[in-house]
């Protein structure tokens, strides 16, 4: 059986993926509280004493607005710290996932395929594309997009969240003139099972397979649900993130090489999650 070290076990991603996956592979969680990425000797010295054939790294700081005021913390955690994983990983001659986001596109001219230039716009965006660069292709690299998953206690996705606050009869402001590209985390964690098991350095997409602008996702987690609609106001890209982090305004993700695993549109996500 495979055996898979990873960080970021317990985040939103990471729990989901070992819950689906622990009867196919032997996952080696280092868990934060054991292991600082962002210690070289610490993380060289973890990964030594363990044996896997492949790392997984999840881990990283990706609250898009605090990162441009945490600038340092944000480098010394997606840019050191995912060189001291890859260095090590690298150092033992075994494989090296690296799980980025698409933030690292600026939003202008969607769709974004695997092969399309990075050009980040946000410190978050910025930190995951240095990251890319270190893994270059001497490791896989999987952009994820707006994942979400039906439960977990520790965190909302932004599925969960809007669907919170609907239920507590907020009103809500959703953008009408950009793209999310919304990803069920469990159909990443199916292409994941294909691809450790048909390991290439490449850069592979794993995202959702339709593209809709937040009011549209809002609107259909308030139907899917049987909540209020009327509460979800329209509000353009440039008035609702006017003070925030920029964001990618028009993220529409597509993949030009996920010919192993079928994702879900939104809709079917949704359903999924019921």
């Amino acid at each position: 059986m495979l055996k898979v070290a990873l960080t970021g076990s317990t985040g939103l991603i990471g729990s989901r993926i070992i819950e689906l996956l622990k009867n196919d592979f032997q996952f080696i969680p280092l868990l934060q509280e054991e292991v600082d990425i962002t210690d070289k000797e610490g993380i060289t010295r973890a990964l030594n004493n363990i044996d896997f054939d492949l790392l997984l790294h999840l881990a990283a700081y990706t609250n898009v607005d605090l990162a441009e005021t945490n600038k340092d913390l944000v480098h010394r955690i997606n840019v050191e710290g995912t060189r001291n994983v890859f260095q090590a990983v690298k150092n033992k001659g075994k494989q090296f996932i690296y799980v980025s986001t698409d933030f690292v596109f600026d939003g202008v001219n969607p769709p974004y395929f695997e092969d399309n230039s990075p050009k980040p716009i946000s410190t978050y965006g910025r930190t995951k594309y240095e990251g890319e660069k270190i893994v270059g292709q001497e490791g896989m690299i999987i952009r994820i997009s707006y994942p979400y998953r039906k439960s977990f206690a520790l965190k909302q996705d932004f599925v969960r969240g809007i669907r919170s606050a609907l239920e507590q009869r907020k009103n809500l402001f959703m953008v009408t003139d950009a793209l999310i590209t919304p990803t069920f985390i469990d159909d990443i964690a199916f292409g994941l099972k294909y691809l450790f098991n048909n390991y290439s350095p490449e850069i592979f997409h794993l995202v959702g397979a339709d593209s809709l602008s937040p009011y549209e996702a809002g609107k259909l987690i308030a139907k899917t649900f049987n909540l209020n609609q009327s509460l979800i106001q329209p509000i353009s890209y440039k008035d609702y993130f006017q003070g925030k982090a920029p964001r990618p305004q028009y993220s529409e993700i597509k993949s030009k090489k996920n010919h192993f695993c079928r994702m879900k549109t939104f809709s079917e996500g949704l359903t999924a999650c019921q």
